[in-house]
């Protein structure tokens, strides 16, 4: 039999002092909501790499988590091989992983694919930038994959809003089975003063407030509907919103063809615009989404498509996206939405908000891609461009833009309830006579 002699090895890594006791924590979940410039992926790396070479796990798996791909790349991997390499054993750059000495794997990841992460297992985890993921992505994809290892995680990141971190935050702050911590720059001393005056003099007091003082309650700088979301939030319409079977459901779509597509699902009542359900998902075929919007217990009135559904495309052997919905949804509740300027899409979805009633459970990514949809930031010229950022937020704003739309459009078409008892008052025209002899007549008993 082999004989192990313990070796002690010291990390290159000495943690900032506001790091120390995120570091020593015995707690299983941990949040971090720290400023700008703080450090934080740097101790997160380091917290990771100690965990995985002094947790006693066979075959252990350890993984970090960016909003995208290309930012695990970019921001971790250089820090995930300095850092590991007094206990390096091989590391894989195409595949952005490294395997230790004792063979605790630890592997980046991007939630613009969460699928990579599914069938996994993980000991551990670093949700980096959580308020820049969809909600859905622990829940449903990453919470599951600790459960049989009790595997532990950290969220770290800066504000934005009321979305998802916060309420992460929030819950974790009334839980003794949580770490946290928050990191603002007038506390910490890592940024200087001076630095952080300059900085308050250039940038919006919104924008100061959020990346550097760890606000949630400033705005996000560049929201398209963030003061509507806000609204929302604040008159309770973010709620539970059930199918009342009375009125059709109608659909709303944003085709994806190498991204998401995304799907609202929602009944106009008495004026009331009642968003049921919302779903995106990518690398799938048509016929999924038809199936999927059969599957629902609704009884259906129009589908709205984008005006891009009629493009033919040589992958589907020249049929359009309408002749491919239409074997499965009949073609009659089919329509294309008219075809209007962003800007003027954007203010009829604002409208639209004014309106709306959401369910939180079923729309809670779509409401999330409400609330952080921005404008495109320039940083030459230090100003927002006319055009949307391009994210996950997306494909989930653009098809409440298409509601937006038909539901104006359907505003404008529907006749005004302009009878009185039944009798139609066009211009005023209903004369006295014509009232009384529509109104009930008693027929026994006393005034």
């Amino acid at each position: 039999m082999e004989e192990y002699q313990e070796v002690e090895v010291e990390l290159a890594y000495e943690p900032r002092g506001v790091f120390e006791e995120f570091h020593n924590r015995q707690e299983r979940w941990a949040i971090i909501v720290a400023h700008r410039r703080c450090g934080k992926t740097v101790a997160c790396i380091n917290d990771l790499i100690y965990r995985a070479i002094s947790e006693d796990k066979e075959n252990a798996q350890y993984a970090y988590l960016a909003p995208y791909y290309s930012q695990s790349k970019n921001i971790a991997w250089q820090y995930l091989q300095q850092y590991s390499e007094p206990v390096l054993y091989k590391a894989n750059q195409s595949e952005l992983w490294v395997e230790l000495v004792n063979g605790a794997r630890i592997k980046l990841y991007g939630a613009d694919n969460p699928d990579s992460l599914r069938g996994l297992y993980l000991d551990g985890i670093v949700l980096d930038e959580y308020a820049d993921m969809k909600p859905s992505v622990w829940g449903a994809v990453v919470r599951p994959l600790l459960s049989d290892r009790q595997g532990w995680a950290t969220f770290i990141g800066t504000p934005k809003g009321h979305n998802s971190f916060y309420e992460i935050y929030k819950q974790a702050e009334q839980h003794e089975s949580w770490f946290t911590k928050t990191l603002r720059a007038s506390q910490t001393g890592i940024i200087p003063d001076s630095e952080l005056q300059d900085a308050m003099q250039i940038m919006s007091e919104d924008q100061y407030l959020q990346e550097f003082e760890c606000s949630f309650e400033a705005a996000i700088l560049g929201a398209y509907y963030g003061k509507e979301m806000r609204a929302l939030t604040d008159a309770r319409r973010i709620t539970r919103v059930d199918y009342d079977p009375l009125f059709p459901v109608h659909t709303a779509w944003d085709l994806g063809y190498s991204d998401d597509t995304a799907i609202w699902w929602y009944q106009v009542v008495h004026g009331e615009i009642r968003l049921l359900k919302y779903h995106s998902s990518n690398g799938h075929q048509i016929s999924y989404y038809t199936e999927l919007i059969n599957a629902q217990p609704y009884k259906y009135g129009t589908h709205w498509l984008p005006h891009d559904a009629r493009a033919k495309t040589l992958a589907s052997g020249g049929k359009s996206i309408i002749e491919q919905i239409s074997t499965q949804i009949p073609l009659k509740q089919i329509k294309i939405v008219p075809s209007l300027s962003l800007q003027d899409g954007i203010q009829a979805a604002r409208l639209a908000l004014m309106r709306s009633w959401f369910d939180a459970d079923k729309c809670e990514d779509g409401i999330e891609c409400l609330r952080q949809y921005q404008r495109e930031y320039d940083e030459d010229k230090k100003v927002f461009r006319d055009k949307p950022r391009h994210d996950f937020t997306s494909h989930g704003a653009d098809a409440f833009r298409m509601l937006a739309i038909a539901w104006r459009e359907e505003e404008v078409k529907s006749p005004k309830d302009n009878s009185i008892r039944g009798v139609v008052v066009g211009k005023n025209e209903v004369t006295l006579e014509e009232l009384w002899r529509s109104s009930p007549t008693r027929t026994s008993g006393r005034i």
